[in-house]
């Protein structure tokens, strides 16, 4: 069974919601599916008493996300209207390169392994040759 919900960043849409979810938890079924977390990120934010429904099943939702989540959001914002004076800075390097460019660390470990590569080809020649000289190939 599929629905569609439309504009739910705007009150027609979270009314729609809002009907839909009357006496529900959740959108389809007893418990969190992928259905409940698609739409939540649809929804911009707790409709509060404006749309009943729609704020206790976004808070049943949100409690949920919060455990499978825990800690703060930082460095990310949602929106076009957000005064960048204000954003947060983002914590400490977190170790994720998203651009593919290497570190210093990266770089002294792939050197390190090209030297060990060509010294363990360099002791396989080695041994190859006594092999075949002891052979007088």
């Amino acid at each position: 069974m599929a629905i569609t919900f439309s504009d739910l960043h705007t009150e027609s849409g979270l009314k729609s919601l809002n009907d839909f979810l009357n006496g529900k938890s959740y959108i389809f079924g007893d418990k969190l599916t992928k259905d409940d977390i698609k739409v939540y990120a649809a929804v911009l934010k707790n409709s509060g008493d404006s749309f009943p429904s729609v704020s206790q099943w976004y808070n049943c939702v949100s409690s949920h996300l919060a455990t499978s989540f825990p800690g703060k959001a930082v460095g990310v914002s949602l929106g076009g209207k957000t005064d960048p004076a204000k954003a947060e800075s983002p914590a400490a390097d977190d170790g994720m390169d998203l651009f593919g460019e290497e570190k210093e660390e990266e770089k002294k470990a792939a050197e390190e392994r090209e030297a060990a590569e060509k010294t363990a080809k360099k002791k396989e020649s080695y041994f190859r040759w006594e092999i075949f000289s002891a052979f007088g190939c």
